[in-house]
């Protein structure tokens, strides 16, 4: 980070191709300041304004430090320099335990994105987290997904849900988010990701991702480092009863016979982690119904997409993605999830006669095909207002449809194909790039009728907006049943615990994160709630 007097330059228009002087030089323009009275500057944001197709350009937000005397001039100007702002970096405070006992830990149940860095703020802390993950490490994992995809092999320990990294390992690597963060936790995040090697440019990119293969160096990385400050991680290794004493969780068990004591035991288990919704419930959690939403992946060609957004520019451009909404039968949200611009398709099961899919792309996101979930919200009126674990049970009845329809292949379909109500016998003019084996669908069969003429009519709306959306080739892929968790675990709003102290659940799974920065972001406070604690 740069130092000195700093000023924050929103609205930076520069032209797409252009240098590090011409950010410097537009810079000096705004500011209105002499040429030598700037002395460094980094850029804090960057995003590509589309909105006019004859005029595209990219905007960045700047943080320069000037001179101390064209710093006094800017800031004691009786008129504010237009798009300007004073800038003060803050980091977010991590306070160190001095005194451990090393024969209770705190132990997270789950390596994703909560899992880990609640894992790297506690072991920063000098806590000495032990970290159970009933999957491989990512290096082992990444040999069996390919080996699943090739022959159709499912493990229901170590797949695309399963294992070092969770969900999110074999992804888009999205790093954007909704959440709001006046913590600097989301920095945090970004640049604990930069350290261990993803690319800097992520601390400022509109739209940030890593990329499925990038994010599997950072997840070794952050291991070796958690590792180095006294972690401990227990890989292959289930999580299967916990028992309590006057309220307070007092040991975990593993693997149905290993008797680990604990005090802290942090539940990162991930959206898919049904065995444990279950166990949690019959223990007396507190959990609740919660909607979500289920539909089927469609495939375009990428240069369709760039085209649209950007024009005569498409190849001058990083692959565009986009982000449509429109309404379905009953008046239900249908929208894009999970957008992922040169990407695969991939056979996502975790459980032996089930299939689903999801979307990942490489960090050059460069396949031929753009693919995003279209999916349909559905909620506890249609699966089950009254059993927490009702939501799990309706995904689960649409995954065994799908395997049955395609025998275990990911069921595919031509969108032409799917307002007919009939199989596919070929593709058109796009064909799929995806992972694990295909065959040809209806794949109307497996959905309910809400959905299915939900997302008829979301494509019809999509296809207003963007040219060529909801061609007749477009290729369908089914079925996209975990866009999220179909539950919360309720905890408090101030301690984080559940209803048994001492027991934190977080992340996505625990239905309080939705993407990869989120779920991060979740582990990072709740680390912060137990460092608290401590002290």
């Amino acid at each position: 980070m740069i130092e000195g007097k700093l000023l924050q330059v929103s609205q930076v228009k520069l032209p797409v191709g252009y240098t590090a002087e011409d950010v410097r030089k537009a810079c000096i323009r705004k500011l209105k300041i002499n040429d030598n009275e700037i002395l460094a500057y980094e850029t804090k944001k960057k995003s590509i304004d589309a909105r006019k197709k004859d005029d595209i350009h990219y905007s960045l937000s700047v943080v320069v430090s000037l001179t101390d005397k064209a710093y006094s001039r800017i800031i004691s100007a009786r008129r504010p320099v237009p798009d300007v702002t004073l800038y003060k970096e803050e980091k977010l405070e991590i306070k160190r335990i001095t005194k451990t006992d090393d024969k209770i830990r705190p132990v997270i149940v789950g390596s994703g994105p909560a899992g880990l860095f609640c894992a790297y703020v506690l072991a920063l802390s000098g806590l000495k987290p032990i970290i159970v993950e009933q999957g491989q490490d990512v290096e082992r994992r990444t040999a069996t997904v390919d080996k699943f995809w090739e022959t159709g092999e499912l493990s229901e320990t170590t797949n695309v849900q399963f294992g070092e990294g969770g969900a999110g390992t074999f992804s888009d690597g999205k790093l954007n988010t909704m959440v709001k963060d006046p913590y600097r936790r989301i920095p945090f995040v970004l640049e604990t990701f930069v350290r261990f090697g993803a690319d800097p440019e992520i601390l400022y990119l509109n739209k940030p991702h890593i990329g499925t293969d990038v994010l599997k160096d950072i997840l070794i990385n952050m291991r070796k480092e958690i590792l180095s400050l006294g972690g401990k991680y227990r890989f292959e290794t289930k999580f299967t009863d916990f028992e309590t004493k006057k309220g307070d969780i007092s040991h975990i068990v593993l693997n149905d016979e290993e008797i680990l004591p604990c005090k802290e035991l942090i539940l990162a288990i991930g959206h898919s982690s049904r065995d444990t919704f279950e166990l949690l419930s019959s223990k007396g959690i507190i959990m609740t119904p919660k909607p979500f939403a289920v539909g089927l992946r469609v495939e375009h060609p990428q240069e369709m997409i760039s085209r649209y957004q950007y024009g005569k520019m498409y190849d001058r451009l990083p692959p565009a993605d986009y982000k449509v909404t429109a309404k379905g039968v009953e008046d239900r949200g249908v929208y894009s999830f999970c957008m992922c611009p040169g990407g695969y398709v991939v056979n996502s099961s975790s459980e032996k006669g089930g299939t689903l899919v999801n979307g990942m792309s490489y960090n050059d996101r460069g396949s031929k095909n753009a693919n995003s979930a279209i999916v349909v919200a559905v909620n506890p009126a249609d699966f089950g207002a009254d059993d927490a674990l009702a939501g799990v049970r309706y995904q689960r009845e649409l995954e065994k449809k799908t395997y049955e329809l395609a025998k275990g292949a990911i069921p595919i379909q031509l969108f032409g194909d799917f307002k007919e109500n009939k199989n596919s016998t070929g593709f058109g003019g796009i064909t799929t790039v995806s992972k694990g084996r295909t065959e040809f669908a209806n794949l109307r069969e497996i959905l309910p009728k809400y959905i299915s003429e939900s997302i008829i009519l979301g494509m019809g709306s999509f296809g207003t907006k963007i040219k060529g959306f909801d061609r007749d080739d477009v290729v369908l892929l089914g079925v996209e049943s975990r866009t999220s968790s179909p539950l919360r675990i309720l905890r408090d709003s101030e301690s984080y615990e559940a209803n048994i102290t001492g027991i934190y659940p977080i992340g996505e799974g625990a239905g309080y994160a939705g993407g990869i920065t989120s779920a991060a972001v979740d582990g990072v406070k709740a680390a912060l709630k137990i460092i608290e604690k401590r002290i």
